[in-house]
């Protein structure tokens, strides 16, 4: 335990309404070590933000979290009261949200906004606050800071907002950052120097990073081990180079085959056929077995078990393994 930030065991988000249940978080367990950034990627509505909303029990009502285990260190987070939460917000684990300008408020000076969340947290004066706000501002590349700390979110570029939102959840020397979709909507450039500024904290700070997207390029470019959800489960896992060069799963295979190769040339990008299932109706067997062309009886009638092919490397799949050729 001492070697990991954050161990999520079995963790079970659940959504209950006159309908039924949805499983948006059904039996997840992933480990994220000091120092280390760890991936979660996988399609829209697979469960990768409620996985990381689930963290620091942000989950609104229908959902809650229904099993399973947290711990942030020694602490186990599902235990916590809601004050108890509070503290280790923005503290000990902050998080990027998806889109900078939904996330500042829009009528509060973007510098300020920072500041609420140093003060919220530290015994320290609004003067000194101050100085330390414009020392991250620094740090993650705003440039002139001290005038863009007077500045409203709506004045700013996309760039700068979300180094805003950077710096918020840096403020406070946080164990783990949780980045939600942190490029979205920024262009190439600006991506790669977001890219760049968060490598480059991690190795100042020690930090860990759990960063969830949907772009298979941003996790190469940033992981170090990377988890593959689907339909509220992972499954497939294994270190960066492990998944992208030899991925067992199905879909895991889909999704790095619709990746543009500049060392390939190819007619067609690949394809995974159909949509991704609804998850209050969920087939009988294996989730992804209606969009699998190697789908056989087994699949459509029993649900696989996470299988280790090789230290560190697991999927959920009949055909992984002895089981079968997935080439």
């Amino acid at each position: 335990m001492n070697d990991n930030t954050l161990r999520i065991e079995h963790l079970k988000t659940y959504f209950y309404n006159e309908d039924g249940i949805l499983p948006a978080v059904d039996d997840v367990s992933i480990v994220i070590p000091k120092g280390k950034i760890i991936g979660i990627v996988g399609e829209s509505g697979c469960g990768k933000s409620m996985t990381a909303k689930s963290i620091i029990n942000l989950v609104k009502y229908p959902g809650k979290i229904s099993g399973g285990e947290i711990w942030l260190g020694d602490t186990e987070l599902t235990k916590l009261s809601d004050k108890e939460l509070r503290k280790i917000r923005g503290s000990e684990i902050s998080m990027i949200f998806q889109e900078p300008m939904t996330s500042l408020n829009p009528v509060v000076k973007a510098g300020k906004q920072v500041l609420e969340a140093l003060m919220l947290h530290k015994n320290i004066s609004k003067k000194d606050a101050k100085k330390e706000v414009l020392e991250i501002f620094r740090s993650v590349g705003i440039s002139e800071p001290e005038k863009r700390y007077n500045r409203y979110p709506h004045e700013l570029s996309g760039g700068l907002r979300q180094r805003m939102m950077i710096a918020m959840a840096m403020v406070c020397r946080p164990k783990l950052l949780i980045a939600d979709e942190p490029t979205t909507a920024l262009d190439v450039t600006i991506e790669a120097q977001i890219l760049q500024l968060m490598k480059n904290l991690r190795d100042e700070t020690g930090m860990s990073i759990l960063i969830i997207s949907h772009n298979l390029g941003v996790i190469a470019e940033l992981c170090d081990y990377v988890y593959v959800m689907y339909a509220g489960k992972v499954v497939e896992q294994a270190d960066v180079c492990t998944l992208f060069n030899k991925p067992v799963h199905p879909y895991t295979k889909g999704l790095i085959s619709s990746i543009i190769r500049l060392d390939r040339e190819v007619e067609r990008l690949g394809t995974i056929p159909g949509f991704v299932p609804n998850l209050m109706n969920l087939p009988e067997g294996c989730s992804f077995c209606p969009r699998c062309a190697l789908a056989d009886d087994t699949c459509r009638s029993m649900r696989p078990d996470m299988l280790e092919l090789e230290p560190g490397h697991c999927a959920r799949c009949f055909k992984a393994g002895n089981g079968g050729n997935l080439s």
